[in-house]
């Protein structure tokens, strides 16, 4: 499903989209039409449209067109764009009309399995934006997979752990969980996660993952995937603070999408 605006989307615009590649999204899995932490993804719609185009967006409308593409049996992922096709090289700072575009997708049924992943040095623009300029990002997460990993995890130039591509990454220590700080994406899985536990932010540094007995990944699609290596750490691919988080996510409510 391509839809813009509630109808079926023109070449124009997603042209207009793949040139210009300026907006932001939000990404959500819909569960028999029902959805976690669903008021977290239109604040953060209504939020990045304002930073990036001095506009506001309508969250009961963002929230309807979404809708469309969550049935009420079985397991969507849902990706809400905001854009607007009008704007180009040229006209960039034109005056902004974002439009909606909603996608979808099957949920896949798979355990996706543990991630293994490198360190690079990287710091988004905008770290606090879900952009679609995911460029950089995908170059990395590029070669990381050719050198036999799975992704790529985003440091900063003094060592300071941030997030992955399109991830959080929580930690264990202590038997805890703890969450890198730092200018990073909150995404609205380690929102939710951390509001239910009330775990700690910290300035995790490289050498500080030495300590840790456990890593995962967290994102609104895969929701909690075990980390078995960073770099040459290895961790295990699950701890007991682990399932106790899974088991948290699954008992946290649902809104009808």
């Amino acid at each position: 499903m391509i839809e813009l605006d509630g109808r079926p989307a023109g070449e124009d615009a997603l042209a207009a989209l793949a040139l210009t590649n300026y907006g932001h999204f939000t990404t959500l899995l819909a569960e028999e039409g029902r959805v976690r932490g669903l008021e977290l993804h239109l604040e953060r719609l209504v939020r990045d449209c304002r930073l990036l185009f001095d506009t506001a967006l309508d969250p009961d409308r963002a929230r309807a067109l979404a809708c469309r593409a969550a049935p009420a049996s079985g397991r969507r992922i849902v990706r809400i764009t905001v854009f607007d096709p009008a704007l180009n090289l040229a006209t960039i700072d034109a005056d902004a009309h974002p439009r909606i575009l909603v996608t979808a997708r099957p949920a896949p049924e798979a355990d996706p399995g543990p991630l293994r992943v490198r360190t690079a040095v990287h710091r988004r623009d905008l770290p606090e934006v879900k952009s679609v300029a995911l460029g950089p990002a995908l170059r990395l997460r590029r070669r990381a997979r050719r050198e036999g990993y799975d992704d790529v995890l985003f440091t900063g130039s003094d060592g300071e752990v941030l997030e992955g591509g399109t991830w959080n990454i929580g930690l264990v220590r202590e038997g805890r969980i703890v969450w890198p700080g730092g200018d990073v994406l909150s995404g609205t899985t380690r929102q939710l996660l951390r509001r239910a536990g009330g775990d700690p932010t910290e300035l995790i540094s490289l050498r500080d993952l030495d300590e840790c007995e456990a890593a995962f990944a967290t994102n609104a699609a895969t929701v909690l995937r075990p980390i078995t290596r960073i770099d040459h750490r290895e961790y295990p691919a699950s701890h007991p603070a682990m399932s106790r988080l899974a088991e948290t996510y699954r008992t946290l409510p649902t809104r009808t999408l």
